[in-house]
């Protein structure tokens, strides 16, 4: 059975990893069909109609997160997840367990976006040296 398949069949019987995430780290690494990129990231979740939800997105791939909400979601869940440097991103939950979540993306993005730094579109003033006709008598 490929990776694929096995975590298909996980979702589709509502599996639901317990509290013993460390032990089951390497069971659900096995039925990843890729692999992810573990960071630090905040972004923004909802339900349609719902309000904004911040969450600590843990781990990013191609076709889904992991994060850490303070809100209860349910497994079927459909999300829009706002990721920076990606933007908006439909998908829904795959599993939950004890604050933590999966969700899978309905289109894949590229995790690499999510990494770069996001510039404010101005760049930094160049600071100069004081030149003599700025220099004020009296101060040291």
């Amino acid at each position: 059975m490929t990776a694929t398949l096995l975590l298909r069949m996980a979702v589709d019987q509502n599996f639901v990893p317990d509290e013993t995430a460390g032990a089951e780290d390497a069971r659900f690494e096995s039925m990843r069909s890729e692999p992810r990129d573990s960071m630090f990231l905040m972004a923004t979740m909802r339900r349609p109609g719902g309000a904004d939800v911040q969450v600590k997105v843990r781990n990013l791939s191609g076709g889904g997160m992991m994060a850490e909400s303070p809100v209860n979601f349910s497994r079927g869940d459909v999300v829009e997840v706002d990721l920076r440097g990606i933007g908006p991103v439909a998908g829904k939950i795959a599993w939950t367990a004890g604050g933590r979540l999966g969700v899978q993306f309905d289109t894949a993005v590229d995790p690499r976006l999510a990494r770069k730094p996001v510039s404010s579109g101005n760049p930094q003033p160049q600071l100069v040296r004081p030149s003599r006709t700025m220099w004020r008598p009296g101060i040291r």
